[in-house]
């Protein structure tokens, strides 16, 4: 008998609503995923919420068709495809996905092994579930795109990092202050999360709503050498141009239709894109590099070197709990990583016969 029934439970919509309309997210019950050649099939036991996913319902409408959204979760693997060599049924598992696969907010869901990494041993499935998106985007970000070493505390330097305390920025600043002897600025706005960057590693917080060149002339007088910009990238970029030294570099997350990327000349100033799912949307074949990001990452949390970035968790996964989540991100103020764990509307459905390979 295979360990998972044929229908399970999913938090879909079908059409693109407001967040505070009922039918924005639905309760669902879909069938069980059949993994492909190189998938796992993971039962879900925690999510975490990322702007990702109210950005993609607001502008993705699926017409009508239920699509399933989440792209953070942590688990147990259940099955395995034929070509699977990473992992095997009864592991735990964290992982972020791709984004042109159906999300997480499933009781079951197929992801691509080559995406995912061992959840770290000594997390909960809660506290792992907040930490994949964002530790690959701070990964990439910090040692792809700006080409920081990882290990070299002798690397000096200054890299301001907006949004210290939100989700990408709260593991880039930890990454960065305890894989690099970069001193570390975060921007802030509000007490608590001032408090939370300064826990997060950040050496000095300084405030995103107050002209920024000034600040930063006070806590690095010697100019910045990188930027990791998680928001704001577009209306702060004259400002990073005076605040960077020369050959001094960017890297981006954020959206933003113009950019006036002259201002970056004169100091040969490198401006960099980083996005997650370059490697999944589009196939390449160093794919399997997040998994190996996200077995260091978890490596790094059990030594006690990174800590979770979660702070708050909504209750079991369903679509009322998940509407707030959304309302939450959209409302631009969480701190950290906002949670969901375990499921309260189990699929009452009989088990399934051979409906996944690799038992």
């Amino acid at each position: 008998m295979n360990p998972h029934p044929d229908t399970m439970p999913a938090v879909a919509y079908r059409t693109s609503l407001p967040i505070d309309d009922p039918a924005g997210l639905e309760d669902l019950v879909q069938p069980v995923p059949e993994p492909g050649p190189h998938d796992l099939l993971v039962r879900v036991e925690a999510i975490a919420v990322n702007p990702v996913d109210y950005k993609v319902r607001q502008n993705a409408d699926p017409g009508g068709a239920p699509r399933v959204l989440g792209w953070d979760a942590a688990g147990t693997v259940v099955a395995v495809g034929e070509q699977v060599t990473l992992f095997r049924p009864g592991d735990d598992v964290y992982y972020a996905g791709a984004l042109d696969r159906p999300g997480a907010n499933s009781r079951f869901h197929a992801v691509d092994e080559r995406l995912v990494g061992p959840k770290p041993a000594t997390l909960s499935f809660t506290e792992a579930a907040a930490l994949p998106l964002t530790s690959l985007t701070a990964w990439e970000g910090l040692f792809e795109r700006l080409g920081l070493r990882h290990g070299d505390l002798e690397q000096t330097g200054t890299l301001l990092v907006t949004a210290a305390a939100g989700g990408v920025g709260s593991i880039a600043t930890q990454l960065a202050r305890t894989l690099t002897g970069l001193t570390v600025v975060g921007t802030a706005s509000r007490p608590e999360s001032v408090e939370f960057a300064r826990r997060m590693g950040a050496h000095h917080v300084i405030d995103h709503h107050r002209p920024l060149v000034e600040q930063l002339a006070d806590v690095a007088p010697g100019g910045i050498d990188h930027v990791f910009g998680t928001a704001g990238t577009d209306r702060n970029l004259a400002a990073y141009a005076e605040a960077l030294n020369p050959f001094g570099q960017i890297v981006a997350i954020d959206d933003f239709d113009t950019l006036e990327i002259g201002a970056l000349k004169a100091k040969s100033i490198s401006f960099h894109w980083e996005f997650m799912y370059t490697r999944s949307m589009f196939r390449t074949p160093d794919q399997a590099t997040q998994h190996r990001i996200l077995a260091q990452v978890a490596r790094l949390v059990d030594a006690g070197l990174i800590t979770t970035t979660a702070t708050r968790d909504l209750g079991p996964i369903n679509s009322a709990n998940l509407r707030e989540a959304h309302r939450l991100l959209e409302s631009g103020t969480a701190i950290g990583k906002t949670t969901l764990t375990g499921w309260a509307l189990e699929a009452k459905a009989r088990p399934a016969a051979g409906s996944a390979r690799g038992l």
